[in-house]
């Protein structure tokens, strides 16, 4: 009690820094909490009243067993093989000296900067009974991709990149004068990596296991396309039994059972981190580049990123053709009549989804540093809360997000459903966590001296979070935009929920046009959504490169 005494005379103190700490509290309660918690009272009710019925179906069918440990079998592989992947392509491409840094870095990003089920669609394509690669390349007749390795596949390319942006920045603010110590010091290249480099960037990988584990867990799209009905998912059942079986108790409780190993791996990762200290910027000029690799390991390593960017290129390059082809699968003659659909009949999609995301980028963004910078660096009472209030919208399938606005903003006292409000708000506070966490694994490395500096020159809180936290986090603050510019053109779990005739995403238009067959438009659709994306990242990167000192950048964009 003493010391929550102490904590609120300090923020009397600063009015500003209190009155940010109770809006963004307030604002986590109504868009965070108060949704999941109409989910959650709608799992534990059905026609009768109240009830655990639900749950027990859970626990005694062998359909939704199965379910939760397919989930968590996948999860836990692509969370593993997605970090070590983002962090080859975060070191490789972020403190390494090798050429095309920045087509590789767009090459790296694609994935996620498409429709979710866009990656499992072109792995079908190419690995399907009648694929590409499988039946037309290597005449295999029987050679199955549906079930754990066509779901692990399509997710590993799927989530890598994210854990790349996440690293990137991490891996971008370690002073390099460290690892060149221990080399002064007659350590060899593996020891510095395992004694230096690797430890310092832990918070890094902790952050980026942590979104990996939570997305795979959430995602129902490669699922859907990929799983098959002998492989079921937690998050595909709870979308199913929502969308197909219009069970929404059911629904509820398995996107419910979903938040208990998503809050586990939040929690100890938590624990973990708070117990070590990772300051390695501390106001001095530092190079980003590193001598850790040796000629061979560097072309090595480097040739497995240009695998991985030629992989992605064979998978977008069946999207690309299908844009242009005039009936896919039969007849592949080049044509322009889905763009013509795209651009005629489907336009106002394309306009709805800019303005969304160009509201709920920036929000999104700057809401996320400032939580980081809030939970890192400020001391008042119920951070934890804080910290724990942020995250927990993106543990939950987004089908169960979208219900959950539903739920609670389709009446008093907040009536929003069918608005863009309900859009904008559902985008930025359920893909606000990957900025948040790259924001804090980042600001964990910076030396609290310098912003103390700054309050001791008379800096309030806010300012010297403005001018001089931000810049020094630009990487994370990139790593954050990106993620919720691309997340809010390619949404669709929870979104799917969320539109109106007013206003539409190219995402529900992509799967309207799948969903009848029609896979030239969705692939045009996609084309289209993707130029967009790319030219979006190359301007965000400009304007967040202008919040760095000169020479500090090391290349973001």
């Amino acid at each position: 009690m003493a010391q929550v005494g102490v904590q609120l005379k300090r923020l009397a103190r600063d009015p500003v820094f209190f009155a940010l700490v109770a809006a963004v509290f307030v604002a986590l309660l109504l868009f965070v909490v108060y949704p999941l918690v109409q989910v959650l009272l709608t799992s534990f009710q059905d026609d009768t009243g109240w009830t655990l019925a639900h749950y027990q179906r859970i626990v005694q069918h062998r359909l939704y067993f199965s379910a939760l440990l397919n989930s968590l079998k996948v999860a836990l592989t692509v969370g593993v093989a997605s970090v070590v992947l983002g962090y080859l392509l975060a070191f490789v491409l972020g403190r390494a000296a090798v050429p095309l840094k920045k087509p590789l870095h767009l090459a790296a990003m694609l994935p996620i900067i498409s429709p979710p089920f866009v990656t499992a669609v072109s792995v079908l394509l190419l690995f399907g009974f009648n694929g590409l690669i499988t039946r037309r390349l290597l005449h295999l007749q029987d050679f199955d991709i549906y079930g754990y390795r066509g779901v692990v596949l399509s997710q590993i390319f799927t989530f890598a990149p994210i854990a790349y942006l996440s690293l990137r920045g991490v891996l971008q603010s370690i002073n390099a004068t460290l690892e060149d110590a221990a080399f002064n010091m007659g350590a060899s290249r593996w020891q510095v990596f395992c004694r230096v480099t690797l430890p310092l960037s832990l918070p890094g990988i902790a952050g980026a296991f942590l979104v990996v584990f939570i997305e795979s867990l959430a995602d129902f799209g490669n699922p859907l396309v990929l799983a098959g009905a002998r492989f079921p998912m937690l998050a595909t059942q709870a979308y199913l039994e929502i969308t197909g079986s219009f069970d929404l108790p059911l629904g509820a409780a398995l996107a419910v059972v979903l938040l208990i190993p998503s809050v586990t791996a939040f929690a100890i990762q938590r624990y973990y981190i708070s117990r070590r200290q990772y300051v390695t910027v501390t106001g001095k000029p530092s190079r980003s580049t590193s001598r850790l690799l040796g000629p061979r390991t560097l072309w090595l390593l480097y040739a497995l990123v240009l695998l991985f960017a030629l992989a992605i290129a064979v998978f977008y390059a069946v999207i690309a053709v299908g844009a242009f082809t005039r009936v896919w699968g039969s007849d592949y003659t080049p044509t322009l009549e889905h763009f013509h659909y795209v651009f005629q009949l489907g336009f106002d999609a394309v306009k709805d989804t800019l303005v969304i995301a160009l509201l709920s980028t920036p929000i999104s963004g700057v809401l996320g540093m400032l939580i980081a910078f809030m939970v890192v660096r400020g001391a008042f009472p119920g951070k934890s809360l804080m910290e724990f209030g942020s995250i927990l919208n993106f543990a939950v399938p987004g089908t169960v997000v979208g219900i959950g606005y539903v739920l609670a903003f389709n009446g008093p006292p907040l009536i929003l459903t069918g608005s863009l409000a309900i859009l904008v708000l559902a985008f930025v506070f359920r893909y606000m966590p990957v900025g948040i966490q790259s924001g804090m694994a980042v600001l964990r490395q910076i030396d609290p001296a310098i912003e103390e500096a700054a309050r001791n020159l008379g800096a309030s809180s806010l300012q010297t979070f403005r001018k001089i936290t931000l810049p020094l986090v630009a990487p994370a603050f990139f790593s954050g935009l990106v993620y919720a510019f691309v997340r809010a053109m390619t949404a669709i779990s929870a979104a799917i929920f969320l539109v109106s005739a007013d206003w539409n995403l190219m995402t529900v238009q992509i799967l309207s046009q799948v969903g009848s067959g029609r896979l030239g438009v969705a692939a045009a659709f996609s084309v289209l959504l993707i130029v967009i994306v790319v030219i979006a990242i190359g301007v965000i990167g400009k304007l967040v490169g202008r919040l760095t000192p000169a020479g500090t950048h090391g290349g973001m964009a």
